[in-house]
Protein backbone atom coordinates (compact mmCIF):
# COMPACT_ATOMS: atom_id res chain seq x y z
CA UNK A 1 0.00 0.00 0.00
CA UNK A 2 1.90 3.33 -0.77
CA UNK A 3 0.68 4.63 2.95
CA UNK A 4 0.37 1.77 5.43
CA UNK A 5 -3.25 2.00 7.17
CA UNK A 6 -2.73 1.68 10.97
CA UNK A 7 -5.91 2.08 14.09
CA UNK A 8 -9.33 1.86 13.35
CA UNK A 9 -10.53 0.71 10.02
CA UNK A 10 -14.69 0.43 10.18
CA UNK A 11 -16.16 -2.48 8.40
CA UNK A 12 -18.99 -0.14 7.39
CA UNK A 13 -22.63 -1.55 6.67
CA UNK A 14 -24.41 -0.72 3.62
CA UNK A 15 -28.04 1.56 4.32
CA UNK A 16 -30.63 0.56 2.86
CA UNK A 17 -34.16 1.82 1.99
CA UNK A 18 -37.32 0.31 3.14
CA UNK A 19 -37.84 -1.52 -0.09
CA UNK A 20 -34.31 -2.98 0.11
CA UNK A 21 -32.41 -0.79 -2.64
CA UNK A 22 -29.29 0.89 -1.52
CA UNK A 23 -29.80 4.29 0.65
CA UNK A 24 -26.66 6.35 -1.07
CA UNK A 25 -27.58 9.46 1.23
CA UNK A 26 -27.45 7.62 4.18
CA UNK A 27 -24.02 5.98 2.81
CA UNK A 28 -22.94 9.38 1.93
CA UNK A 29 -23.97 10.37 5.91
CA UNK A 30 -22.10 7.66 7.28
CA UNK A 31 -18.65 8.34 5.44
CA UNK A 32 -19.03 12.05 6.31
CA UNK A 33 -19.39 10.97 9.97
CA UNK A 34 -16.18 8.05 9.94
CA UNK A 35 -13.71 11.30 8.05
CA UNK A 36 -14.51 13.52 11.01
CA UNK A 37 -14.33 11.11 13.79
CA UNK A 38 -11.06 9.81 13.75
CA UNK A 39 -11.25 6.67 11.84
CA UNK A 40 -8.24 5.27 10.02
CA UNK A 41 -10.32 3.42 6.74
CA UNK A 42 -13.14 2.09 5.40
CA UNK A 43 -14.13 -1.28 4.29
CA UNK A 44 -16.95 -1.10 1.73
CA UNK A 45 -18.95 -3.98 0.77
CA UNK A 46 -17.46 -6.28 3.22
CA UNK A 47 -19.00 -9.32 5.31
CA UNK A 48 -20.91 -6.27 7.65
CA UNK A 49 -22.02 -4.48 4.29
CA UNK A 50 -24.33 -7.64 3.57
CA UNK A 51 -21.85 -8.75 0.39
CA UNK A 52 -23.60 -11.78 -0.21
CA UNK A 53 -26.94 -10.32 -1.02
CA UNK A 54 -25.71 -7.27 -3.19
CA UNK A 55 -25.95 -7.70 -6.69
CA UNK A 56 -22.83 -6.75 -9.06
CA UNK A 57 -23.91 -3.64 -10.35
CA UNK A 58 -24.87 -2.56 -6.73
CA UNK A 59 -21.29 -3.55 -5.60
CA UNK A 60 -19.38 -1.72 -7.72
CA UNK A 61 -21.63 1.58 -7.20
CA UNK A 62 -21.23 1.14 -3.30
CA UNK A 63 -17.38 1.50 -3.93
CA UNK A 64 -17.71 3.96 -6.17
CA UNK A 65 -19.76 6.36 -3.99
CA UNK A 66 -17.78 5.74 -1.00
CA UNK A 67 -14.81 6.97 -2.76
CA UNK A 68 -16.50 10.16 -4.39
CA UNK A 69 -17.43 10.87 -1.01
CA UNK A 70 -14.31 10.28 0.85
CA UNK A 71 -11.86 11.28 -1.89
CA UNK A 72 -8.88 11.61 -0.21
CA UNK A 73 -9.65 12.29 3.27
CA UNK A 74 -10.06 8.54 4.24
CA UNK A 75 -8.45 5.55 2.40
CA UNK A 76 -11.20 3.38 1.18
CA UNK A 77 -10.72 -0.73 1.22
CA UNK A 78 -13.06 -2.43 -0.88
CA UNK A 79 -14.56 -5.87 -0.15
CA UNK A 80 -14.10 -7.31 -3.79
CA UNK A 81 -14.00 -11.49 -2.62
CA UNK A 82 -15.99 -13.97 -3.48
CA UNK A 83 -16.37 -17.67 -3.88
CA UNK A 84 -15.89 -17.13 -7.89
CA UNK A 85 -12.44 -16.94 -9.10
CA UNK A 86 -13.39 -14.93 -11.73
CA UNK A 87 -16.07 -12.97 -9.54
CA UNK A 88 -13.61 -11.66 -7.46
CA UNK A 89 -10.97 -11.02 -10.38
CA UNK A 90 -13.84 -8.75 -11.89
CA UNK A 91 -14.54 -7.15 -8.95
CA UNK A 92 -10.67 -5.68 -8.07
CA UNK A 93 -10.17 -4.78 -11.32
CA UNK A 94 -13.43 -2.79 -11.33
CA UNK A 95 -12.43 -1.44 -7.80
CA UNK A 96 -8.92 -0.50 -9.43
CA UNK A 97 -10.12 1.56 -11.81
CA UNK A 98 -12.25 3.55 -9.17
CA UNK A 99 -9.26 4.23 -7.43
CA UNK A 100 -9.78 2.54 -4.03
CA UNK A 101 -6.69 1.80 -1.75
CA UNK A 102 -6.53 -1.92 -1.37
CA UNK A 103 -9.08 -4.90 -1.78
CA UNK A 104 -10.14 -7.03 0.93
CA UNK A 105 -10.33 -10.79 0.40
CA UNK A 106 -12.29 -13.00 2.09
CA UNK A 107 -11.63 -16.71 1.87
CA UNK A 108 -14.07 -18.48 -0.66
CA UNK A 109 -17.37 -19.66 1.39
CA UNK A 110 -19.58 -22.70 0.47
CA UNK A 111 -17.60 -24.46 -2.27
CA UNK A 112 -14.87 -25.56 0.39
CA UNK A 113 -11.59 -25.13 -1.59
CA UNK A 114 -8.38 -27.29 -0.33
CA UNK A 115 -4.84 -25.00 0.88
CA UNK A 116 -3.76 -25.61 -2.31
CA UNK A 117 -6.94 -24.18 -4.07
CA UNK A 118 -6.83 -21.53 -1.34
CA UNK A 119 -3.82 -20.46 -2.80
CA UNK A 120 -4.22 -20.61 -6.49
CA UNK A 121 -7.20 -18.46 -6.00
CA UNK A 122 -5.89 -15.42 -4.18
CA UNK A 123 -2.70 -15.67 -6.35
CA UNK A 124 -4.86 -15.19 -9.31
CA UNK A 125 -6.51 -12.45 -8.00
CA UNK A 126 -2.78 -10.74 -6.73
CA UNK A 127 -1.52 -11.41 -10.12
CA UNK A 128 -4.52 -9.74 -12.38
CA UNK A 129 -4.40 -6.09 -10.17
CA UNK A 130 -1.68 -3.90 -9.28
CA UNK A 131 -4.02 -3.21 -5.85
CA UNK A 132 -2.51 -3.94 -2.86
CA UNK A 133 -4.04 -7.32 -1.18
CA UNK A 134 -5.69 -7.74 2.23
CA UNK A 135 -6.62 -11.60 2.53
CA UNK A 136 -9.68 -12.14 4.83
CA UNK A 137 -9.67 -15.20 7.04
CA UNK A 138 -13.20 -15.72 9.21
CA UNK A 139 -13.75 -19.21 9.22
CA UNK A 140 -16.76 -19.13 11.59
CA UNK A 141 -18.48 -17.92 8.32
CA UNK A 142 -16.95 -19.49 5.49
CA UNK A 143 -16.22 -22.77 6.65
CA UNK A 144 -12.65 -22.97 5.07
CA UNK A 145 -9.78 -22.12 6.92
CA UNK A 146 -6.83 -20.21 5.58
CA UNK A 147 -4.05 -21.73 7.29
CA UNK A 148 -1.27 -19.73 8.75
CA UNK A 149 1.22 -21.24 6.04
CA UNK A 150 -0.55 -20.84 3.17
CA UNK A 151 -0.97 -17.38 4.49
CA UNK A 152 3.09 -16.98 4.97
CA UNK A 153 3.35 -19.03 1.24
CA UNK A 154 0.90 -16.01 -0.04
CA UNK A 155 2.45 -13.30 1.50
CA UNK A 156 5.55 -13.60 -1.00
CA UNK A 157 3.45 -12.65 -3.68
CA UNK A 158 4.29 -8.56 -3.69
CA UNK A 159 0.41 -7.38 -4.01
CA UNK A 160 -0.29 -9.37 -1.16
CA UNK A 161 -0.07 -6.95 1.68
CA UNK A 162 -1.72 -8.25 4.52
CA UNK A 163 -4.32 -10.57 6.54
CA UNK A 164 -7.62 -9.37 8.32
CA UNK A 165 -7.55 -12.13 10.71
CA UNK A 166 -11.23 -12.79 12.30
CA UNK A 167 -10.52 -15.95 13.62
CA UNK A 168 -10.15 -14.57 17.57
CA UNK A 169 -7.33 -16.92 18.01
CA UNK A 170 -4.53 -14.92 19.86
CA UNK A 171 -1.64 -17.89 19.33
CA UNK A 172 -2.72 -17.75 15.48
CA UNK A 173 -2.29 -13.96 15.45
CA UNK A 174 0.97 -14.16 17.21
CA UNK A 175 2.42 -16.81 14.97
CA UNK A 176 1.55 -14.74 11.87
CA UNK A 177 3.19 -11.80 13.26
CA UNK A 178 5.88 -13.79 14.33
CA UNK A 179 6.65 -15.69 11.03
CA UNK A 180 5.88 -13.30 8.53
CA UNK A 181 7.63 -10.09 7.57
CA UNK A 182 7.13 -7.04 9.26
CA UNK A 183 5.89 -5.31 6.20
CA UNK A 184 2.97 -7.70 5.85
CA UNK A 185 0.07 -6.12 7.68
CA UNK A 186 -2.00 -8.18 10.24
CA UNK A 187 -5.31 -6.87 11.15
CA UNK A 188 -7.69 -8.20 14.00
CA UNK A 189 -11.02 -8.77 12.66
CA UNK A 190 -12.32 -9.76 16.39
CA UNK A 191 -12.74 -6.66 17.98
CA UNK A 192 -13.05 -8.26 21.70
CA UNK A 193 -9.47 -9.45 21.30
CA UNK A 194 -8.04 -6.49 18.97
CA UNK A 195 -5.98 -5.06 21.47
CA UNK A 196 -3.88 -7.86 22.87
CA UNK A 197 -3.17 -8.67 19.08
CA UNK A 198 -2.43 -4.70 18.81
CA UNK A 199 -0.10 -4.75 21.47
CA UNK A 200 1.64 -7.77 20.02
CA UNK A 201 2.50 -5.54 16.95
CA UNK A 202 -0.87 -6.08 15.00
CA UNK A 203 -1.46 -2.80 12.76
CA UNK A 204 -4.81 -2.45 13.54
CA UNK A 205 -8.64 -3.19 13.73
CA UNK A 206 -10.81 -4.12 10.66
CA UNK A 207 -14.04 -3.57 13.52
CA UNK A 208 -17.63 -3.56 13.70
CA UNK A 209 -18.41 -1.80 16.65
CA UNK A 210 -16.25 1.38 15.42
CA UNK A 211 -19.76 1.58 13.21
CA UNK A 212 -21.48 2.76 16.05
CA UNK A 213 -18.68 4.00 18.14
CA UNK A 214 -16.04 5.33 15.47
CA UNK A 215 -14.43 7.91 18.09
CA UNK A 216 -13.90 5.02 20.71
CA UNK A 217 -12.55 2.36 18.49
CA UNK A 218 -10.22 4.87 17.16
CA UNK A 219 -8.82 5.91 20.61
CA UNK A 220 -8.99 1.84 21.16
CA UNK A 221 -6.81 1.50 18.56
CA UNK A 222 -4.30 4.15 19.45
CA UNK A 223 -3.45 3.73 22.79
CA UNK A 224 -2.81 0.18 21.84
CA UNK A 225 -0.66 0.74 18.91
CA UNK A 226 1.58 3.73 21.65
CA UNK A 227 1.93 0.50 24.00
CA UNK A 228 -0.59 1.92 26.53
CA UNK A 229 -1.17 -1.46 27.36
CA UNK A 230 -3.16 -0.70 30.70
CA UNK A 231 -5.30 2.13 29.61
CA UNK A 232 -6.31 -0.09 26.40
CA UNK A 233 -7.41 -2.56 28.47
CA UNK A 234 -9.27 -0.62 30.56
CA UNK A 235 -11.49 1.03 27.66
CA UNK A 236 -12.08 -2.38 25.81
CA UNK A 237 -13.15 -3.95 29.50
CA UNK A 238 -15.83 -1.58 29.20
CA UNK A 239 -16.22 -2.19 25.57
CA UNK A 240 -16.98 -6.04 25.78
CA UNK A 241 -20.32 -6.07 26.99
CA UNK A 242 -20.92 -4.46 23.78
CA UNK A 243 -19.16 -6.37 21.11
CA UNK A 244 -20.47 -8.81 22.48
CA UNK A 245 -23.71 -7.57 21.91
CA UNK A 246 -23.10 -6.88 18.00
CA UNK A 247 -23.01 -10.84 17.62
CA UNK A 248 -26.41 -11.71 19.73
CA UNK A 249 -27.51 -12.47 16.47
CA UNK A 250 -25.63 -12.34 12.83
CA UNK A 251 -23.69 -9.65 11.54
CA UNK A 252 -24.49 -7.04 10.64
CA UNK A 253 -28.15 -7.42 12.17
CA UNK A 254 -28.08 -6.09 15.48
CA UNK A 255 -25.17 -3.06 14.29
CA UNK A 256 -27.90 -2.24 12.06
CA UNK A 257 -30.40 -2.09 14.40
CA UNK A 258 -28.34 -0.66 16.14
CA UNK A 259 -27.50 2.86 13.88
CA UNK A 260 -31.09 2.70 12.86
CA UNK A 261 -32.37 3.78 16.39
CA UNK A 262 -29.21 6.13 16.92
CA UNK A 263 -30.82 8.10 13.52
CA UNK A 264 -28.07 7.43 10.95
CA UNK A 265 -29.77 4.82 8.91
CA UNK A 266 -33.09 3.33 8.02
CA UNK A 267 -34.31 -0.30 9.65
CA UNK A 268 -33.99 -2.29 6.47
CA UNK A 269 -31.74 -5.36 5.78
CA UNK A 270 -31.81 -7.16 3.19
CA UNK A 271 -33.13 -11.02 3.19
CA UNK A 272 -32.64 -14.04 4.49
CA UNK A 273 -31.58 -11.52 7.19
CA UNK A 274 -34.34 -10.02 9.07
CA UNK A 275 -34.77 -7.27 12.41
CA UNK A 276 -33.76 -8.76 15.62
CA UNK A 277 -36.30 -10.42 17.50
CA UNK A 278 -38.02 -8.30 20.19
CA UNK A 279 -36.06 -9.59 23.18
CA UNK A 280 -33.29 -8.88 21.49
CA UNK A 281 -34.19 -5.09 20.78
CA UNK A 282 -34.82 -4.41 23.95
CA UNK A 283 -31.62 -5.97 25.10
CA UNK A 284 -29.75 -3.71 22.13
CA UNK A 285 -31.86 -1.04 23.55
CA UNK A 286 -30.39 -1.01 26.70
CA UNK A 287 -27.09 -0.13 25.72
CA UNK A 288 -27.55 2.99 23.91
CA UNK A 289 -27.01 5.29 26.71
CA UNK A 290 -23.44 3.51 26.97
CA UNK A 291 -22.62 3.61 23.54
CA UNK A 292 -23.61 7.75 23.91
CA UNK A 293 -22.24 8.30 26.76
CA UNK A 294 -18.63 6.55 25.67
CA UNK A 295 -18.94 8.75 22.16
CA UNK A 296 -19.08 11.99 24.49
CA UNK A 297 -22.73 12.58 23.35
CA UNK A 298 -25.53 14.11 25.58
Amino acid sequence: MKKKITGSVVALVTPMLEDESIDFKSLSKLVEWHCSSNTSGLVIVGTTGESPTVDLEEHIKLIESAKNIAGDRIPIIAGTGANSTSEAIFLTREAERIGVDASLQVTPYYNKPSQAGLERHFLSIADSTSLPIILYNVPGRTVADLANETVKTLSFHENIVGIKDATGDLIRGQWLLRELSPSFFVYSGDDPTAVPLILCGAAGNISVTANILPKTMAKLCKLALDGKAGEASRLNKKLLPIHRALFVESNPVPVKWLLYRLGFIGRSIRLPLIEPSDANKVFLENIIASIRELEGED
